[in-house]
């Protein structure tokens, strides 16, 4: 199993890029307001985006979702990214997200629950405590990457604005604005994005919002400033730049599903038995690595999601 209850593994022993060496002075002094902060511009932050008061950090390496994988190298996971907001090419994104401006940002709580309302990211993520996971992250196309993100379980902001008992999923809706995402000039899809989960997938402890990873704020290109992350599943489920969390009492519509049915289920469940209509999805390639390995049902997080699928056919609910 690849996640531990508990972990000996500091996150200076498990990647070595020099950026992730001044971790821990970003965690004293980044807090969850660190999706203000200025970065690099080698990540291609927006160059509006206000810096924000430091807050301190508890138990940020202190958590029980570590795997002990070789993290991807920060450059090919900040330069080889599916955000179609930004173009369709894997390095698009890098060169174009620089438009988008990631402060003010507001997130709009609605649907079934009792405290509906539009809350500033900083006050939505103040009250928690930041975990560092460190999870696989697979996309389509049979190529993987694992991400130490810095995040929180959805399960936390959900139960804050009290859903009802009308609440069987949870949908999410992307930042609409062509003027900073140029992508959505184009019509390769019907925006703005949309994704959803069913309420049990996201009270999980897997699924959390992250606003960071290998220890800085989130790049623009990754998903800047709030994105969600379901490791299990294919990498278009995990929604960037969220907007919106919904809780519904039907299946919300996703873009990918909506746009290719056939192609792309509303659950997208990695399983190597299914095959996409255009390639195998047996086998995966590592970004960084030549050769090939085998795919792992649910990613390799069976042990502790396969549960939530008991008696349902995953070739049909794909």
């Amino acid at each position: 199993m690849l996640i531990r209850r508990a972990s000996s593994i500091k996150p200076s022993e498990i990647t070595s890029h020099d950026l992730f060496l001044r971790r821990r002075e970003f965690l004293r002094g980044a807090g969850w307001a660190v999706a203000g902060a200025a970065l690099a511009p080698t990540l291609a932050c927006g160059a509006e985006d206000e810096a924000r008061p430091p807050a301190p950090v508890a138990g940020a390496d202190a958590n029980p979702f570590r795997t002990d994988e070789t993290p991807t190298a920060l450059e090919d996971a900040t330069r080889y990214n599916n955000f179609y907001e930004f173009g369709t090419d894997k390095s698009d994104p890098q060169r174009h997200a620089g438009s988008l401006r990631t402060r003010p940002w507001s997130v709009a709580i609605t649907g079934e629950v009792a405290k509906p309302g539009t809350i500033d990211l900083d006050a939505l993520l103040r009250p928690h405590t930041p975990e560092e996971r460190i999870y696989r992250l697979r996309c389509v196309e049979a190529w993987s990457m694992v991400i130490p993100w810095l995040g929180i379980p959805l399960a936390e902001i959900i139960k804050r604005f009290e859903p009802s008992s009308n609440a069987r999923y949870v949908a999410f809706r992307t930042l609409l604005d062509p003027e900073q995402m140029p992508g959505q000039r184009s019509r390769v899809l019907d925006w703005p994005y949309v994704e959803g989960l069913r309420i049990d997938e996201a009270m999980h402890p897997l699924t959390i919002l992250a606003t960071g990873m290998y220890g800085q704020v989130l790049p623009n290109q990754n998903g800047a400033p709030l994105r969600l992350v379901v490791p299990w599943k294919y990498g278009f489920k995990s929604i960037k730049s969220i907007v919106e969390i919904r809780l519904t009492r039907s299946e919300p519509p996703t873009s990918w599903n909506r746009q290719a049915p056939r192609e792309y289920g509303f659950f997208a469940n990695v399983n190597p038995d299914v095959d996409h209509p255009r390639w195998s999805q047996k086998r995966e390639r590592r970004i960084g690595e030549f050769k090939k390995r085998a795919t792992l049902p649910f990613n390799g997080y069976a042990d502790q999601v396969a549960a939530l699928y008991r008696g349902i056919d995953l070739r049909k609910y794909f």
